[in-house]
């Protein structure tokens, strides 16, 4: 590191990602309504090699407690059924010999409650990797300020810039779980 500003640079990009990842991973716990991103990222043994869901068939919420699935080629389909009931993620494929049909349950306030708790645990991953990159970037302007490169004044602004990205990125990563929790607890 050259600078505190690639510091800077680097740790907001960082922790940026780190509240994408925890939004990705969120996105494939199940609510009561039917989302894509349930069936999207199944890993599909097609023609001998491991394909996304995605990659080789179509996916469609027609209905707010249905997906649709419409395989490009339909020799896939005993595949792509399998994966799904393969994948332990609490639905049901149906197939017509067309199309996969995937009706998704009403979720039981156990099956909520525990939801909610596999949502909060990741949240607090998230956050501890933020904490991580954060102490990390402190790490690397301390080394900095020890090496002669910037002066006191500058490594406590730049700890103070880093401290800020931190409030930023855990507020946001609050928000994120505070929506999936509602959705999760939507009837």
């Amino acid at each position: 590191m050259d600078s505190t500003d690639d510091i800077l640079l680097e740790t907001d990009d960082k922790m940026g990602k780190c509240v994408e990842h925890l939004h990705h991973e969120l996105s494939g716990l199940r609510t009561g309504k039917a989302s894509p991103s349930l069936v999207d990222g199944i890993q599909v043994e097609y023609y001998g090699a491991m394909t996304r869901l995605r990659d080789i068939a179509g996916i469609s919420t027609p209905e707010p407690r249905l997906i649709v699935i419409n395989p490009f080629d339909p020799s896939a389909m005993p595949a792509i059924t399998k994966a799904i009931l393969g994948a332990n993620v609490g639905i049901t494929p149906v197939s017509d010999g067309r199309v996969i049909r995937i009706p998704i349950p009403e979720l039981s306030e156990e099956r909520r409650n525990e939801l909610i708790k596999i949502g909060r645990r990741m949240s607090e991953e998230a956050r501890v990797a933020i904490r991580n990159v954060r102490r990390d970037a402190n790490e690397a302007v301390k080394a900095l300020q020890k090496n002669s490169t910037i002066t006191e004044d500058e490594r406590d602004g730049a700890i103070e810039e880093i401290q800020k990205f931190t409030n930023t990125h855990i507020a946001n990563i609050d928000k994120v779980i505070a929506e999936k929790e509602k959705d999760i607890l939507e009837v």
